[in-house]
């Protein structure tokens, strides 16, 4: 299979010449287009979050010797999230080559983080499958960079930080409630919002239920900050 010039631009930009071209257009196939000759980016999705873990595990080990266990912890949610890994994707313009249903592209796929992120994924295990361990390890520290040595600046979990904030002041916990769920089954989108027992609430929305409980908690983080 050869690629069109958006893939070959991105493999390009990737720094990977491809063995199996194949991989890298299932890499980026979202499955609002997946029919009986194409496959969609799922499992490689499924691969590439393991592989971006571990690679992101030991750089960080490597990194800082005196870190504890609890500290490298949020470090490495902070560089692995579907946000982090959206962001990776962006500047490596891998959503203009996305391939996509009519409607997914017309409703912005192209910019939603979460697709990004999924796609930025399945890329990492196109390489690893592509190649070897190494070469794919060398290309996610290529990717991400002085994210790495930055991390401990970038570990901020929104929903803990909003917790702490409501103790603090003797309220009650959070509480996350699903507003909606809309779109298909294997592409859902969650509305969630997140509210403290003043009244004052904010809303997320992700194709995960979890991401958008994230998002909404660092919404609603942002305004009670802004509040002080």
């Amino acid at each position: 299979m050869n690629l069109n010039t958006a893939s070959r631009d991105l493999a390009q930009r990737l720094g990977h010449d491809f063995s199996d071209p194949a991989l890298l257009t299932q890499a980026l196939t979202h499955a609002s287009l997946t029919n009986l000759q194409n496959a969609d980016n799922q499992r490689l999705e499924f691969l590439g979050d393991r592989i971006l873990g571990l690679v992101i595990a030991e750089a960080l080990y490597i990194d800082d010797t005196s870190a504890s266990e609890g500290k490298l912890a949020p470090r490495l949610n902070a560089l692995v999230r579907k946000e982090t890994c959206g962001e990776v994707a962006i500047q490596l313009g891998v959503g203009d080559a996305l391939r996509m249903g009519r409607s997914e592209m017309q409703s912005g796929g192209r910019r939603k983080m979460a697709l990004l992120g999924d796609a930025m994924e399945a890329i990492i295990a196109a390489i690893y499958l592509d190649s070897n361990f190494e070469t794919t390890r060398s290309a996610i520290l290529r990717f991400w960079g002085e994210r790495i040595s930055k991390a401990e600046s970038q570990a901020f979990d929104p929903k803990s930080a909003l917790q702490e904030w409501a103790q603090a002041r003797g309220l009650k916990p959070p509480k996350y409630t699903e507003i909606s769920r809309v779109g298909p089954d294997h592409n859902p989108i969650f509305v969630v919002e997140a509210a403290i027992s003043t009244g004052q609430a904010a809303q997320g929305e992700s194709t995960s239920k979890k991401s958008a409980q994230v998002l909404a908690a660092q919404a609603l983080f942002d305004i009670l900050e802004s509040t002080v």
